[in-house]
């Protein structure tokens, strides 16, 4: 059954929105915006563009590729020390910003995430060359810390002037031994048009570095599992390691929340692969099961009901009826609590209205989330996606490489000789396809939002406000970046990069904890007493002349 925009808002009004939000552009940028602003059809999704550069000027939701890999991918693991090479004003990412959790077994095991390091390039290692005074950073960590691992992140100068941070990896690692693991990341900001690029920069990274270097078969339970693209965000994956610990799941890695570097390097013994976040880390399940044989499947354990059918999914895949009876134990055992927690939000929650644009998969997961609140995704879209986060797998092949993608270091991934062992026959997987499924696929956006809503690439700040005066959305979902200009016109956001200070939203408890804080947000009253400053005061308006 194909899903309707809701009634409230027309299929003419969403077309009126691109009508006036493409005539106030120069031409130029109207042509290029109109295929980023789409209105959406599940059985046939359109084309979107995606994943091209921003248009200059526009102000963008965007980060930079340093920003993906260091600041979203490597961020979250506690026991290696991330250097940033480059000025101090890069090193916004070289602390935690996202509010990344991480759990040290012991008082006494390494936890370096609260910790800033930087090389603070000043003018004079611009103009001579910054290597030794990386060198030097890298000497003093070591000393102050003895890490098992350092890894040094490129920043937009460093790139400008030629210093080579692979190279400074290698002679340091010789320098101090003691089988310390130094690596580098070619991440300058320039090198992709979003935080995309630094995502698949630092996949390669730890494939390269990290995964394959421990063979030691670790922990009891029998069903062994990663989960991909799960960065902890006010402690997701803590609910997630929970969930999977109650049912019986052994999960070996986390990419990268609440991570080690003993788990990346122990990744390959898993036997199944989860991506969770499709964009930030899908070359990592490709690579692993083009490596060592290991299948992947999408999850998205975002929502109870998606929780259970995850949980469902690994009890299929491992075909074990002690496992698929546990699991079904488990989620009858938690939805007790979820389903008193949904039926109380609904009440208050049934048929508004929610916007939402952030990440590279949030904006499609949490769609199920305000589906069990009875609320209606009127508009929504990704700020780093590919076509294929859109429109599906399916379209892979027809996706041209571009210049800006070609900055990407591509790497070839070979059989291990000696650790490639498929986890199942190909008569295995075909017979699980049978039932349902997927391997190595993902829908995309596009095919769960209703049809006729709008689906918008890389929304700029213009498009935002007019989306909401328009539209007036009960919440709105997006980053720091637009929080509290959103708030200025009289509508809530919640923060879906950071989520403020709420969390942890996955999982069942999750799920709970997002029923109570949108129905505490979305149905307040106060934000229809606000006022931004430009309601009341006047201001000048101008556009353009041709």
């Amino acid at each position: 059954m194909i899903k309707e925009v809701n009634n409230s808002v027309s299929v003419d009004d969403l077309k009126k929105f691109k009508e006036e939000v493409l005539h106030k552009y120069p031409k130029k940028v109207a042509k290029k915006r109109d295929k980023a602003i789409l209105l959406n059809d599940p059985e046939t999704p359109p084309q979107i563009q995606a994943n091209v550069r921003t248009v200059p000027g526009i102000i963008t939701q965007r980060g930079c590729t340093y920003a993906g890999c260091k600041g979203v991918v490597l961020g979250p693991t506690r026991d290696i020390i991330n250097i940033t090479h480059g000025p101090i004003g890069c090193g916004f990412y070289s602390w935690l910003t996202r509010r990344n959790q991480t759990k040290p077994e012991t008082e006494t095991d390494e936890n370096f995430m609260m910790y800033c390091f930087s090389t603070d390039m000043q003018d004079s290692n611009i103009v001579f060359g910054g290597e030794e005074k990386l060198k030097q950073a890298i000497r003093e960590a070591y000393e102050l810390f003895h890490p098992k691992a350092i890894a040094i992140f490129s920043t937009c100068p460093v790139g400008l002037i030629g210093d080579d941070v692979h190279r400074v990896a290698r002679h340091m690692k010789e320098e101090i031994g003691d089988g310390i693991n130094i690596f580098g990341f070619s991440c300058e900001g320039y090198r992709g048009v979003s935080q995309s690029a630094g995502h698949h920069i630092a996949n390669n990274g730890l494939f390269k570095n990290l995964i394959g270097r421990d063979d030691e078969k670790r922990g009891d339970l029998k069903y062994r599992v990663n989960l991909l693209g799960e960065y902890n965000i006010g402690g997701d994956a803590f609910e997630l390691e929970r969930v999977f610990e109650k049912c019986g799941i052994n999960l070996i890695a986390t990419f990268s929340g609440n991570s080690t570097i003993q788990k990346f390097e122990n990744a390959h013994t898993a036997d199944l692969n989860m991506v969770m976040c499709h964009r930030s880390i899908n070359y990592v399940a490709e690579m692993m099961e083009t490596a060592f044989g290991i299948p992947w499947i999408k999850v998205q354990p975002i929502g109870a009901d998606s929780t259970a059918k995850m949980l469902r999914k690994i009890g299929q895949y491992f075909g074990d009826q002690e496992l698929i009876d546990k699991i079904e134990e488990v989620i009858a055992d938690e939805m007790v609590a979820v389903t008193a927690a949904r039926e109380k939000a609904l009440k208050k929650t049934n048929g508004k209205k929610a916007m939402l644009f952030v990440g590279g998969s949030r904006a499609h997961h949490y769609q199920n989330l305000f589906e069990e609140l009875g609320m209606t995704t009127l508009s929504a879209g990704y700020e780093f996606g590919h076509r294929d986060d859109y429109e599906g797998r399916v379209v892979i092949p027809t996706i041209q490489i571009d210049a800006d993608s070609r900055n990407i270091e591509e790497i070839t991934v070979t059989k291990d000789e000696t650790r490639y062992n498929p986890r199942k026959t190909e008569e295995e997987l075909k017979a699980l396809e049978a039932e349902g499924m997927e391997f190595n696929g993902y829908e995309g956006l596009m095919p769960q939002m209703a049809k006729g809503t709008l689906v918008i690439d890389d929304l700029s700040h213009y498009e935002m406000e007019k989306l909401i005066e328009l539209y007036k959305p009960d919440v709105f979902c997006a980053g720091i970046k637009e929080k509290f200009c959103v708030q200025k016109m009289g509508v809530p956001l919640k923060q879906l990069h950071s989520y403020d200070y709420g969390g942890p939203y996955a999982g069942f408890k999750g799920a709970i904890n997002f029923y109570e804080d949108i129905e505490m947000i979305a149905c307040t009253t106060i934000w229809k007493e606000l006022k931004a400053p430009w309601e009341s005061e006047t201001y000048v308006e101008a556009q353009y002349a041709y």
